[in-house]
């Protein structure tokens, strides 16, 4: 066929109907794996999560860029496919659907007595008087109405047609605030502990994923506290620990001179401010300690955020780091239970998510925790071991709020002062999201319509007969099954006839053989 044969039987493939439904069904089928694993876009801790859980698994999903599925080539390849054969099926047919609404309804069949719906009756009325009743009867009923060679022809329900093109054309421009909103938005993660917040820079965020298009100038200068932080479980019965409420009791400025305001901050009942929305992901608690060096100094007090292990009873651990000890910087690898129980072997185990006796174990650390170095490192994992960092005290039992751990070798005490509470929050700004949603709006609209309006014709013919009557057939055309309006058209056709006077005419004689 040469080159540009065979360029056109790929784009006559690539714009088909069938191309186009088996790339809607493989973007389906792509994004059954972003649902299904944890999104580093989205919650990036649940991915370092999977990868502690599935060690061999973790890495060959990440390969296949599992964790950064609407991000990955494979998805935009499929996506950008999509959004090519859309164009070229449905652009072309906008045109067409153009010049068949404004062309004439179809020519009158020969039979009508052939087509699914028909009827014929005789009337004294004559085929003009009939034809002009039928014209003004169906153009009140909206149909596009055209006469000629002794019948009327109707056609009406283009508008099924048109919610049909307006649907996929609306598919296009969802498809496109997406990818705008993927270009030019942004989306970052932050954890907030409560006491803390931050403000709207690219440093504040503990993840931050921006668009192609995006500038870190466009970022609005809004900032957020968290003041308090409330989970709500059941106490009681088969149900027990699950939970019925998240608050965060958070106070936000939309600029550095605005008035400050507060808000509750729920699941699905995101705070919008700068252009933005901040939705509640998860929590967990943060334990405080208070660290003392080997001179008797305090090297450290505050919170440490801590990781759920078991999201049932958010039994977590986490990492405190000292860098400020002397003589030497001190590490702690801990384990916090909110409400901390025997198990049959008397280990203690959370029974519950809420912190009605919180506990914590340490395993004390003490060398060189590597942060002089200037490599990253992970806030919640003690780099080092055993090189730099050798093993000092384990806990033999958990410590209660009050307790103190003394350090052996003069290495310090480490003090369980208490407990916070942490969020993780999202903060997600896409442009194309109000053209999506009013794309997937007239979407629906144009699908419902077409599902409830259909394509109909109608055709009356009318002829003069022996004896002034004339014999009035009558067909009908509706695709998919027929609809009661057609037997209507011809009950009132039939009134209509009926009402009108009797010619006394006979066609068949001459008007001197008449006067005679």
């Amino acid at each position: 066929m040469g080159l540009l044969g065979w360029l056109r039987w790929g784009w006559r493939q690539l714009t088909s109907m069938r191309t186009a439904l088996i790339l809607l069904f493989l973007v389906a089928m792509a994004a059954v794996p972003g649902s299904v694993l944890p999104q580093r876009g989205i919650n990036p801790d649940k991915v370092n999560q999977y990868f502690e859980s599935h060690k061999n698994l973790g890495p060959w999903l990440d390969r296949m860029s599992m964790f950064d599925v609407f991000a990955a080539p494979w998805f935009a390849a499929i996506y950008i496919l999509l959004f090519v054969s859309l164009a070229g099926c449905v652009i072309p047919r906008v045109w067409k659907h153009y010049r068949a609404m404004r062309a004439r309804p179809p020519a009158t069949p020969r039979n009508l007595g052939r087509l699914p719906q028909s009827a014929s009756y005789e009337t004294g009325a004559t085929p003009e008087e009939v034809l002009g009743e039928a014209r003004e009867l169906l153009r009140g009923r909206r149909f596009r109405v055209d006469s000629g060679d002794g019948s009327v022809a109707a056609e009406k329900g283009y508008l099924g047609e048109t919610g049909n093109l307006i649907f996929h054309l609306a598919l296009l421009v969802l498809l496109f605030a997406v990818g705008m909103g993927g270009a030019f938005g942004y989306r970052g993660n932050v954890l907030l502990t409560e006491g803390t917040g931050f403000s709207n820079t690219l440093t504040s965020y503990d993840a931050f994923k921006p668009g192609r298009q995006f500038g870190a100038g466009q970022l609005s200068p809004f900032s957020v506290t968290l003041d308090d932080f409330k989970a709500t479980y059941v106490a009681q019965g088969p149900q027990r620990g699950q939970a019925t409420e998240f608050l965060g009791k958070v106070r936000y400025k939309p600029a550095p001179l605005a008035k400050e305001r507060s808000y509750d901050l729920r699941v699905n009942h995101p705070l919008k401010v700068g252009g933005a929305k901040i939705y509640l992901l998860g929590h967990g608690y943060a334990p405080t300690f208070r660290v003392r060096d080997g001179k008797g100094q305090i090297a450290y007090e505050g919170a440490v955020p801590f990781l759920p292990m078991d999201p049932k009873t958010l039994t977590s651990e986490g990492v405190v780091k000292v860098p400020d000890a002397r003589p030497q910087q001190l590490g702690f690898i801990g384990v916090f239970w909110p409400t901390a129980v025997a198990n049959e072997q008397g280990r203690a185990v959370s029974g519950y998510p809420g912190a009605a006796n919180p506990m914590v174990a340490l395993q004390g650390f003490k060398g060189d925790l590597g942060l002089d170095s200037g490599t990253p490192q992970s806030v919640y994992k003690l780099e080092g071991i055993p090189v730099r960092l050798k093993p000092i005290r384990m806990a033999v039992n958990p410590m209660k709020i009050g307790d103190t751990m003394t350090l052996p070798q003069g290495a310090g005490a480490v003090t369980f002062t208490g407990y916070k509470e942490w969020i993780s929050v999202t903060v997600n700004d896409d442009p194309g999201r109000v053209p999506a949603l009013l794309a997937a709006v007239i979407a629906i609209l144009g699908i419902a319509t077409s599902f409830l309006v259909r394509r109909r014709r109608v055709w009356v013919r009318a002829r003069a007969t022996g004896g002034g009557r004339t014999v009035v057939e009558v067909g009908g055309l509706t695709l998919g099954a027929p609809t009661p309006e057609f037997d209507e058209i011809v009950e009132r056709l039939r009134g209509d006839a009926a009402a009108l006077p009797e010619s006394s005419e006979d066609p068949r004689e001459s008007p001197e053989e008449t006067k005679e």
